[in-house]
């Protein structure tokens, strides 16, 4: 009775506690701080799209306008900045501030790439943690990692069959986890305050960054399950998968019409198959980047508890778009193999 009574009366405490740092984020926050006409607690968010260069610490500054041909460049712009708005020194401050994206010849270790590499190292130590000293009767980790890949297994062969489930396991795994910790990983705070800092102490750029922010990553995810599939299709019917694209030998066998109807339906077949492509990486990089900007904007209008919510949803969405990007390429897969020609 008196154990009931204190973990009820606990759960209130912790109830209470919550409303009360919800009213205070909402007071420190940006909604409250415009309320009040004062400065908010948390600095007001920038977004960048392209990935930002952190090292060589040369290519860093130049693309932060801080040096070399840049820097003048810049001074240029600010100068007639100034003059437009009356020697304005806030103008000044952001244009010298701004990150310029890599040039197409350029080449720098990204904040973007840094947070793909972290996600490979945590995956390979994941699983060799978890693999490493195989046992007939499992630990936590080596159980952990069993059911893991058994839910995948159990998977694929819905979609594949056992026999062609198990080749394409490791490809359709490794493109599942990769997505899910990328996902997963970012919501860690020290992705938001680790960092380059200037002069006022704020952060210029950030040491890493959601690596599916960058349209970089999804792109390649894309390419790979792209070539995956078509390699496959290449393999299950030979030169005659090119059949389903290109099907121009109907006209013979079915008059001029269906030869014509069939010659049509094979060419959307193939731009449909060039567009998943496309599809694949927007999709990724639009959900991942919308997540980004959501976690960024609601820590900037209210910093305490509403952020949680928002965490508690992207973990969500990082879990389904790792279901989706490994379930696409599944049926994808399954229909190159099993096509055939009617």
């Amino acid at each position: 009775m008196l154990a009931g009574g204190l973990g009820k009366s606990l759960l209130i405490a912790i109830m209470v506690a919550l409303v009360l740092l919800l009213l205070v984020g909402f007071v420190i926050g940006g909604i409250g701080a415009a309320i009040r006409g004062e400065s908010p607690y948390v600095p007001r968010p920038e977004i960048h799209l392209p990935p930002q260069p952190v090292f060589p610490a040369s290519k860093r500054d130049l693309h932060l306008g801080l040096s070399g041909d840049m820097k003048s460049n810049v001074h240029d712009e600010v100068v007639a900045d100034a003059g437009d708005s009356h020697g304005s020194s806030g103008s000044e401050h952001e244009v010298e501030h701004h990150s310029t994206p890599l040039g197409i010849n350029e080449f720098a270790v990204t904040n973007t790439m840094l947070s793909a590499w972290f996600a490979s190292l945590v995956l390979i130590v994941f699983f060799v943690l978890g693999s490493g000293r195989k046992r007939l009767i499992p630990g936590r980790m080596q159980g952990l990692v069993e059911t893991l890949f058994e839910a995948i297994i159990n998977f694929s062969s819905g979609v594949l069959g056992a026999d062609m489930a198990r080749k394409a396991f490791p490809i359709v795994a490794t493109i599942f986890f990769f997505v899910l910790f990328n996902a997963w990983l970012a919501l860690f705070p020290f992705y938001q305050f680790l960092g380059f800092v200037g002069e006022d102490n704020k952060i210029l750029v950030h040491l890493v960054r959601p690596a599916g922010t960058d349209l970089n990553m999804p792109l390649a995810l894309a390419l790979v399950s792209f070539v995956f599939v078509e390699y496959w299709g290449f393999k299950a019917h030979g030169i005659g998968y090119l059949k389903k694209f290109f099907a121009f030998g109907s006209v013979f066998k079915k008059g001029l019409f269906g030869g014509l109807i069939d010659i049509f339906v094979g060419l959307l077949e193939f731009i449909s198959e060039l567009i998943r492509v496309v599809s694949f990486t927007f999709r990724l990089f639009g959900n991942m980047t919308a997540g980004e900007i959501l976690v960024v904007m609601i820590t900037f209008l209210a910093p305490l508890v509403v952020t949680n919510f928002v965490y508690g949803l992207e973990l969500l969405v990082g879990l389904i778009q790792s279901v989706i990007f490994a379930g696409l390429t599944l049926v994808f897969l399954s229909v190159a193999v099993q096509h055939e020609e009617h």
